[in-house]
């Protein structure tokens, strides 16, 4: 079966006999989004199928297989869960979680500005999410409304991780308008450079806040063009010249989020999120409630979704503005609930016929009902509503007591802080002072205490793998310097300044000393020494001493040192090893006797043993013999002694 193209061709199909498509929910630049049903293990999942054009390109295929599997492996609570990927009749897919409810798009269409305390709801749990995801050395690089989805029960959950990567080479030559939706939010270095790293992410989490809080891309243009070149050359609006409305800080958090260099933004989502909490704490309810001006272009001039759209961001707990503006729409303003009938209402009613006027038991009747339904609006709406208490500053089962006087459920989760102590509460979500439904979870943040981490135990490591030894404990190398060592071989760790079980805060530096080997040593000369005396001289120096077979040696004592090898005057290291070889002393002949043989018999006799013959003669020598020899004949003497022999 070739390639589909058509949308329609593909709903009722079974993808890789397991995926059975059953409804197209959206279209977008690279893919297709459909509901699917996952028959094996009988879920409702959400297949995105590439676009053929995508699927047919090899290097694109390769890269989004590799990087779904990485994005398979990052589990959180605050991100959309990818389950599979595969290929089915040139179909190229992926499977993850079924997220029912809407994207972040949807809400700012509909609500247009929210309220800062909205916003910041929104953003923690997307910088949650991003945090995880950088932690386990992963980068969006694609962060934008349409990536944020909001589930129907307020879980807020990033989609499409590793996706961007994976169509890097398409995302900046199209025209279309998803083209041009993912333009706006990339930072400038992904623009200039195509590199991004955790800072990207956050360039475009300050994008995302900004947008919430004003109802209005940052970053807009015709062309995705002139939408990069803004990021990389222009100046983006502050957020206080289109809501002055808004608290400083919160244009102080945007503008630290946008920064154009990236070394002068947050490093990652976690410290973002963390500068967003703190920013959070200090800003009153009425900083955090404030809303656009009524009329102004910040504003829908329609609420008709609001309460709906708001209940789904807040995780269910209403505002009190939501609740306003769901009594208006029901006809319940405060005005029809006060009033009194008008006069004119009242003349009509003074001339109806007798024959229409109601009872005085018909008056009870209506008086009673409309009791009941005040009474069940009240218990619908206020009845059902508590708020959140403060946490911040209290330990657990002070929080636990004070949530379940609120009738609210407790959620917890840990965070480092510098300045709360540890199991003390940092804040809530919602925060204290918010409004919600009883029954509704509030999850509290408790202090780990500062972030710290034990310098690990490095010697004898290698600088690249102490390098990544630190980087797994969140520290990283600082300066390097060398010294000899007698034990810790070339290149490894000797010892780190801090020294191990030290604790440092976040990507602190840790100095290490690397070895040089051991201290070069001069090898002595110890030839013609006596062999003890020599042993001595080279174990001082530390060396090994090995001694080879003695050898004969005409001119070097017996006992003493004939070679060493090495020779002297070459370096080498305590624990060497230098052979020496003895001498045996010379060879030594007994002297033959040549007595009564003529004068060249006994020179060959002689010289034949190793002497040196020298001759003395006798009148001449006559006679042709040899008579005696100094030494005398029998006697031992070194080879090459010199032996006199008496010719007559």
């Amino acid at each position: 079966m070739g390639a589909r193209s058509g949308v329609e061709d593909l709903v009722g199909i079974t993808l890789d006999g397991r995926y059975r498509v059953l409804e197209h929910l959206a279209d977008g630049g690279m893919a297709s989004v459909y509901r699917g049903l996952d028959t094996r293990l009988e879920r409702d999942v959400a297949i995105k199928v590439m676009r053929p054009d995508l699927a047919a390109d090899d290097t694109f295929v390769s890269r989004f297989r590799r990087e779904a599997r990485s994005a398979a492996r990052l589990a959180h609570p605050h991100v959309v869960g990818v389950h599979d990927q595969g290929e089915s009749d040139g179909l190229v897919f992926l499977v993850m979680e079924h997220v029912p409810g809407q994207t972040l798009r949807e809400v700012l269409r509909t609500e247009g500005a929210l309220s800062p305390r909205a916003a910041l709801d929104l953003l923690e749990p997307v910088l949650a999410g991003l945090a995880a995801a950088h932690d386990a050395g992963l980068v969006h690089r694609d962060v934008k409304p349409e990536n944020v989805l909001i589930r129907d029960d307020g879980t807020v959950k990033v989609a499409d991780f590793g996706l961007a990567r994976a169509v890097s080479s398409q995302t900046a030559t199209g025209t279309t308008g998803v083209l041009l939706g993912t333009v706006s939010y990339l930072s400038p270095e992904q623009v200039e450079r195509g590199i991004a790293d955790p800072r990207s992410d956050v360039y475009a989490a300050g994008l995302l806040l900004f947008e919430m809080l004003t109802g209005r891309k940052a970053v807009d243009g015709e062309t995705p063009i002139h939408v990069a070149f803004q990021h990389v050359h222009g100046d983006l609006p502050s957020l206080r010249t289109i809501r002055p409305d808004l608290p400083v800080a919160l244009d102080e958090l945007v503008a630290a989020a946008v920064a154009r260099d990236p070394d002068e933004r947050p490093r990652d989502a976690s410290t973002y999120l963390g500068l967003v909490t703190r920013v959070r704490r200090k800003l009153g309810d009425a900083e955090l409630d404030a809303r656009p001006a009524p009329g102004s272009a910040h504003e829908r001039s329609t609420r008709s979704d609001e309460t709906a759209l708001l209940d789904a961001t807040a995780g269910g707990s209403r505002r009190p503005d939501v609740v306003g503006a769901r009594a208006e729409r029901s006809g319940v303003t405060e005005a029809t609930r006060t009033s009194p009938t008008t006069a004119t209402d009242l003349a009509t009613a003074r001339q109806d016929p007798p024959a229409r006027r109601r009872s005085p038991f018909a008056l009870v009747g209506l008086a009673l009902l409309v009791a009941a339904l005040a009474g069940g609006l009240w218990w619908g709406t206020l009845g059902q509503r508590t708020t959140v208490p403060e946490v911040a500053g209290a330990d657990a089962s002070t929080v636990e007591a004070r949530l379940t006087g609120a009738d609210l459920r407790l959620s917890t989760k840990q965070a480092f802080d510098e300045d709360v102590a540890p199991g003390v509460a940092i804040g809530s979500t919602p925060a204290a002072g918010q409004e919600g439904r009883r029954g509704d979870e509030v999850v509290v943040t408790f202090s780990k205490g500062p972030e710290r981490y034990e310098v690990p135990y490095l010697t004898r490591l290698t600088k690249d793998a102490a390098s990544a030894r630190l980087a797994r404990d969140h520290l990283v190398v600082g300066s390097t310097t060398s010294e000899h060592h007698e034990s810790v071989p070339q290149g490894q760790v000797i010892r780190t300044d801090p020294t191990t079980g030290t604790k440092m805060r976040r990507d602190a530096k840790v100095a290490l000393v690397l070895s040089k080997g051991p201290q070069p040593v001069a090898i002595p000369s110890v030839t013609g020494q006596p062999y003890e005396s020599a042993k001595t001289t080279l174990e001082e120096a530390g060396f090994v001493v090995e001694r080879a077979a003695d050898v004969n040696d005409q001119s070097v004592p017996k006992g003493s040192v004939v070679s060493q090898d090495p020779a002297s005057g070459g370096t080498g290291v305590r624990g060497d090893t230098v052979t020496l070889a003895v001498s045996k002393g010379p060879v030594m002949v007994t002297i033959p006797d040549v007595e009564g043989k003529s004068e060249s018999d006994a020179k060959s006799a002689l010289e034949g043993a190793g002497l040196v013959v020298k001759v003395q003669r006798f009148f001449g020598s006559p006679l042709d013999q040899v008579r005696a020899t100094s030494p005398r004949a029998g006697t031992s003497v070194p080879k090459g002694s010199t032996v006199t022999i008496l010719v007559v």
